[in-house]
This record gives C-alpha cells, sequence and structure tokens, in this order.
C-alpha cells in the first residue's frame, strides 16, 4: 500500500503485520508505541522506591504490584512495536539506556516524598487512561490489543492513587498542607502530560490522518481537565492561580497555554534538563548492572542451538 490507500482504509485495529505497509506509517506507529513504552519503563522506575517507603504493608503490595503491571506494559508495548520491523525490542531499550529513547515529561523529575505519589498514581494515571482509551481504537492493531490490557490494569492503579490522596486530605493539617504544595508543584507538568499545544504538534496530523490517533493534544487536555478538577476539589485540593484556568460557564475548563512553561517542557522532550540525565542514569545503570544475566543467556542459546530441551539441560 502507499500512505493514501492507508489514509482510505484507516480506522480501529484496520492493520496488522500481515498488511503490506509503506515505511512511512510504520516508522511513525514506531516512534508513538517507543514512546509509550518508554515511559511506561520509566513511570516503574519512578515508583519503584516506594515499595519500601510506603507507610504499610498493604501500600507495599500495592506499589509492587504497580511496579510491575508498569514493567510488563513496557515490554508488551516494545513487543506491539517490534512487530512493525523497524526497531527490535533491544534496540528500543538500548536507545533509552543511552538518553536517546524520549518518554513524558511528568518522569523526568523525581517523586521526593509520599505526599507526591498520588500526583503520579491518580492525576498522571488518571490523564494516562483519557489517552489510552482512545488508542484502543488505534489503526495499528497489535498497539490497541495492548492497550485493552494496559487500560484495565491502570484502572487499578487509578483507584490505588484516590485511595492515598483520599488518606491524605482526610489526615492531619501537615499532611493536607504538604499534599496541597505537593500539587501545586505537579500541576503544571500534569497539565503539559498531553504534549504540546496542537499548533506546535508535528507529528498529530499524519497520525490522525492514518488513524494512530483519534483525539488531539489540546482535546485530551481539556477533557482531562473536565473530569479532574472537580475530582481534585472534592478532595479539599485548590487549583493554583497558576496556570490559569478558564471556565467556560457550562461545566467545561480550558487552560491558559502561555501560563505554561514550554521552554522547559521542550528541553525535557530533549532529554537535556538535569532531571531527565538522573533518570536516564537509572536505566542505564540497571541495565548495565544485570548485562552479565542477558550474556549468560545468549551464550546458553549459542550452546544449545539445534538441541533438544533434554539436551540443552
Amino acid at each position: 500500500m502507499d500512505i493514501e490507500q492507508v489514509k482510505e482504509r484507516a480506522g480501529p485495529r484496520e492493520f496488522s503485520p500481515k498488511d503490506d505497509l509503506p515505511e512511512k506509517y510504520r516508522k511513525a506507529a514506531t516512534r508513538m508505541i517507543q514512546f509509550h513504552a518508554n515511559s511506561e519503563i520509566m513511570g516503574a522506575y519512578l515508583e519503584r522506591p516506594f515499595i519500601r517507603e510506603a507507610p504499610s504493608l498493604d501500600r507495599k503490595l500495592a506499589f509492587s504490584a504497580k511496579v510491575q503491571d508498569e514493567i510488563g506494559h513496557g515490554q508488551l508495548l516494545y513487543r506491539a512495536a517490534e512487530s512493525l520491523g523497524i526497531k527490535s525490542r533491544e534496540q528500543m531499550l538500548d536507545e533509552l539506556a543511552e538518553g536517546e529513547g524520549k518518554f513524558l515529561n511528568c518522569f523526568h523529575y523525581p517523586l521526593d516524598s509520599w505526599v507526591e505519589t498520588p500526583m503520579i498514581a491518580f492525576f498522571v494515571d488518571g490523564a494516562a487512561m483519557r489517552r489510552q482509551a482512545t488508542l484502543k481504537q488505534s489503526s495499528w492493531e497489535p498497539y490497541a490489543h495492548a492497550m485493552d490490557k494496559v487500560c484495565f490494569e491502570e484502572g487499578f492503579h487509578v483507584k490505588h492513587g484516590e485511595a492515598i490522596l483520599y488518606e491524605l486530605m482526610t489526615g492531619s493539617k501537615a499532611e493536607q498542607e504538604k499534599t496541597q504544595e505537593a500539587f501545586e508543584t505537579w500541576w503544571p507538568r500534569i497539565i503539559q502530560f498531553f504534549g504540546p499545544t496542537d499548533d506546535k504538534s508535528t507529528h498529530h496530523d499524519f497520525s490522525a490522518d492514518v488513524g494512530l490517533k483519534t483525539m488531539t493534544n489540546d482535546e485530551l487536555r481539556n477533557a482531562f481537565l473536565n473530569a479532574y478538577i472537580p475530582k481534585a476539589e472534592k478532595y479539599g485540593l485548590e487549583i493554583p492561580d497558576e496556570p490559569r484556568i478558564r471556565e467556560n460557564g457550562d461545566g467545561t475548563y480550558e487552560v491558559e497555554e502561555d501560563d505554561l512553561n514550554w521552554d522547559e517542557f521542550f528541553t525535557i522532550a530533549k532529554n537535556d534538563s538535569p532531571g531527565s540525565h538522573e533518570q536516564i542514569g537509572k536505566r542505564s545503570r540497571t541495565q548495565e548492572a544485570v548485562e552479565w544475566v542477558r550474556n549468560s543467556m545468549d551464550d546458553w542459546e549459542t550452546k544449545s542451538a539445534g538441541a533438544s530441551p533434554q539436551a540443552a539441560d
């Protein structure tokens, strides 16, 4: 097929590895899914310390399960990207460790305290659900199928984060104040989760034309604000004065996008901030630490090639 034929056929779950797709589609889909997979992995790295630092056994178990889920989502998505035939899973993981692989802005910042955990587990995961639900209609069938599992599990993650937020905002005055401070720090980052404004987005038009995406960044951002501003207020959080939020008189909201720090956002998007270097370094160091396992498995596969399982053992 050529690109025009792809655009004509584009629809939910329309294309699979059996289709002879043009390189432009396969590269665009690989870029998009690799970004998503990287973000799942880096989100897990961000929350992993709270497996030990969580204040109760139940919370430790929940964070352990959540981190396992996120790593699993990443591996599932790397396979969906790999099926496009542009990059291997190993290539994509190496690019992430080497600082070439891009990932979501929110995962470039550290989580320093327990009161910050619902900023990811409730608000960022809630934003992710807004986006990921639309990707169940993606034209690349393996991606859409992966989203069925991802969205099911992310729904539990959001409930987990909401439960933590409820505990904090019904706790002591000090807990409430610290949670409000964390919210004020994270709120602009969360609003930027969906990426640059539509007029600055370089990939949306083509991705929409070939059915990889169904909603623009601004549409997703506004849908998130409409759903989550009432939820934040329900738990007693005050929406910060900056960035300014417009209430449209019909229960819907929009952000004054000029109030957001887009220079910082685009620096982060290039993996070129101190926080980016620190987070990428964690991934790189972990990959180096387990290199001996990969080498041992490669050696075993080489030595046992062509042998029966019993003989290989």
